[in-house]
């Protein structure tokens, strides 16, 4: 099925999709594989894997997307960089993709490796993500194509026009649908969608959803993509700095309330940034669940 049928006529229901990543070790892959049993419960159309810079999981996550989709037969998507590769590094890597039965690509540039200050291109590779899904495009059709958008603008763009322009480019060279970066207030998401609309865009555009654990771990995650906290938010953790429970129902609340008033808005489906693991994902879900927004 093509991954932007998944958005098709959804109704009050939108499609669910979780994002996996490569475990280190074994017990963090069976721990991960537990998380995910309960996370199916809810029915989601497919579950991505990330891929680490310069190609560093690949082999972990060609491992993780093909047995999910042995274990599960649900359909199953992996991340692609271009990062340190030549573009017969990627056509090996798709045709790999390909004979492990993966059916979608999400296709992005990716951050510089650790230890550089920005992208530079490998010789014989690629430099924008538009060109690696032209690649996808013209030699693996087979492949559904998702890739990334940033209601906040991407850090490295010049202005948000820019950032959006870039979009464009990766819907024109046959992207199928668009997933959010993570965002803490559904203004900037609503913003956002509408420039789209403005400018072009008709694919599903597709919010992602990452659940604050604590004050510490969100602060951290919103100053490496560029994402920022609404101020009534962070109060939220001020209040019991040291409750570890506390600081994870803040996260819940937030998130909760965010998906709610995303599906009232008619949001097509929502991707969740499940850090391989369940409960805060889980909780917000049996929320909506219990509010009649869900059939599960």
């Amino acid at each position: 099925m093509s991954i932007a049928a998944f958005y098709k006529d959804t109704g009050d229901e939108p499609a669910i999709s979780f994002e996996l990543f490569p475990p280190k070790t074994e017990k963090g892959k069976l721990a991960m594989f537990g998380h995910l049993e309960r996370l199916l419960s809810f029915q989601p159309r497919f579950i991505t894997c990330t891929y680490g810079a310069g190609g560093s999981t690949r082999d972990k996550t060609l491992e993780i997307v093909g047995e999910v989709k042995r274990k599960y037969h649900i359909p199953v998507a992996s991340h692609l960089t271009i990062v340190d590769a030549t573009q017969d590094d990627l056509r090996d890597y798709l045709a790999a993709a390909q004979r492990d039965q993966v059916d979608y690509i999400v296709a992005l540039r990716g951050d510089p490796p650790s230890g550089r200050s920005f992208f530079q291109a490998a010789s014989g590779g690629l430099r924008y993500a538009n060109e690696l899904v032209s690649l996808i495009h013209k030699e693996f059709p087979e492949f559904g194509v998702a890739v990334a958008g940033y209601p906040e603008t991407h850090q490295e763009s010049t202005s948000p026009d820019d950032d959006l322009t870039n979009l464009k480019r990766k819907i024109d060279a046959g992207a199928d649908i668009v997933i959010t970066q993570l965002f803490y207030d559904n203004e900037d998401f609503y913003r956002f969608r509408d420039r789209c609309d403005d400018i072009g865009i008709n694919v599903p555009i597709v919010p992602g959803i990452l659940p604050a654990l604590s004050l510490k771990q969100v602060k951290k995650i919103t100053r490496l993509c560029g994402s920022r906290l609404p101020k009534e938010f962070e109060s939220r953790f001020h209040q019991k700095p040291d409750d570890d429970a506390w600081q994870r129902q803040v996260g819940i609340d937030h998130s909760a309330h965010q998906v709610e008033d995303l599906i009232k808005q008619g949001v097509p489906g929502l991707h969740f940034y499940v850090l391989n693991k369940s409960e805060s994902t889980t909780a917000i879900l049996d929320s909506l669940d219990s509010l009649g927004r869900l059939s599960v």
